[in-house]
């Protein structure tokens, strides 16, 4: 019989966009021959639907108007999985043994959603509460990961309470010139700042503060932008490893989703196997620090001289056509389909095991 998976998309944050094209990947990656897919979708205030007129056989959420026909439901555990109903009739529209999901950014990775699906007692892909709600705040990344020796970036962390404590002259004595000013705990590079001048400065905090309440000034690195995925639970392993060139100075929103082509993905990247061996085996030292489970893309700064440095972990990394997390395992013979297929099965062994 085949197992009933739901792909749980959409989501309050400025991600919202994102997850569905994520979601379009993961489900049309499906292995229909093992799961049937049940689309759940989560609105722009937080609400869940289920459009039980949606079926295709390729379908695209970021085309396509998910939740014009659906009806809002809300969700009980059923027997170890999920049931949803609907919110108005109480009538039984879907039942599901796992749910995927891929909703970015806050209310999404930040714990708050796995700490919604442990409450219900249903099987979630993925990191929980703990090792979501670490690496969703770049802050507190950073401090788990130097508490174990793990190398990161030079960092001040503000919040709006003494935002006007710390001066540009001062920060750049801290963290030299130039130096990126970002929101603590946002994805997809919302809200985050190049900074090299004095006249920029106050701009970039005052963005930076619209996505979130706490924010992060950091070292700019000179190096290569490296990216590994890992897969597992207990015993993880990590792809090879890809380079990220941009023609924009970092790599933001607009490049990572839309404006693709000002970016170029190098799999694998070029660079020595003994640094990329010390970079993959640094990755699965992260993904075990910060309690990540599942799967995760853990973002390293490459210097010249060899040394790198951490920049951030995503528990849950995009999975559009352009994202860095399946690319590096398909280059490796793992298919989207496998690497799916794979974490629905971390998914019951976690349950299992809890």
């Amino acid at each position: 019989m085949k197992q009933k998976i739901a792909i749980a998309f959409g989501g309050k944050s400025p991600e919202h966009q994102v997850s569905l094209h994520s979601a379009t990947t993961i489900c049309n990656a499906l292995d229909q021959s093992q799961f049937d897919v049940i689309l759940l979708g989560n609105d722009r205030k937080g609400a869940w639907y289920y459009n039980v007129d949606y079926v295709k056989e390729h379908i695209d959420l970021a085309i396509d108007d998910y939740f014009e026909h659906a009806r809002e439901v809300y969700m009980q555990e059923n027997q170890g999985g999920g049931v949803f109903f609907d919110s108005q009739t109480h009538e039984l529209l879907a039942s599901f043994s796992v749910v995927f999901p891929i909703i970015h950014g806050i209310f999404g990775e930040d714990g708050c959603l796995q700490g919604f699906f442990n409450f219900l007692g249903i099987p979630f892909v993925g990191s929980g509460v703990l090792g979501s709600s670490i690496c969703m705040d770049k802050e507190i990344t950073k401090r788990v990961l130097r508490d174990n020796g793990i190398p990161i970036t030079r960092f001040i962390c503000l919040n709006k309470a003494n935002k006007e404590t710390v001066s540009f002259e001062e920060v750049v004595n801290e963290l030299g010139n130039p130096f990126f000013v970002k929101p603590c705990n946002a994805g997809s590079s919302f809200g985050v700042s190049k900074v090299d001048k004095k006249a920029d400065f106050k701009t970039a905090i005052a963005l930076a503060f619209q996505f979130d309440k706490k924010i992060l000034l950091e070292e700019a690195v000179e190096g290569k932008e490296i990216e590994c995925s890992v897969l597992g639970n207990e015993f993880p392993i990590s792809s090879v490893l890809g380079e990220i060139t941009t023609t924009t100075g970092f790599y933001s929103y607009d490049v990572k989703y839309w404006n693709t082509s000002r970016a170029t993905l190098c799999i694998p990247a070029e660079i020595p196997v003994e640094i990329s061996n010390k970079i993959r085996v640094c990755a699965i030292h992260a993904y075990r620090a910060t309690c990540c489970e599942g799967f995760a893309r853990v973002d390293f700064f490459l210097k010249a001289n060899g040394n790198f440095v951490v920049n951030e972990i995503n528990t849950l990394p995009g999975f559009t056509a352009y994202s860095m997390y399946p690319k590096l395992f398909e280059y490796a013979g793992l298919s989207i389909q496998k690497v799916v297929s794979r974490l629905i099965a971390l998914a019951l062994e976690t349950k299992e095991r809890n």
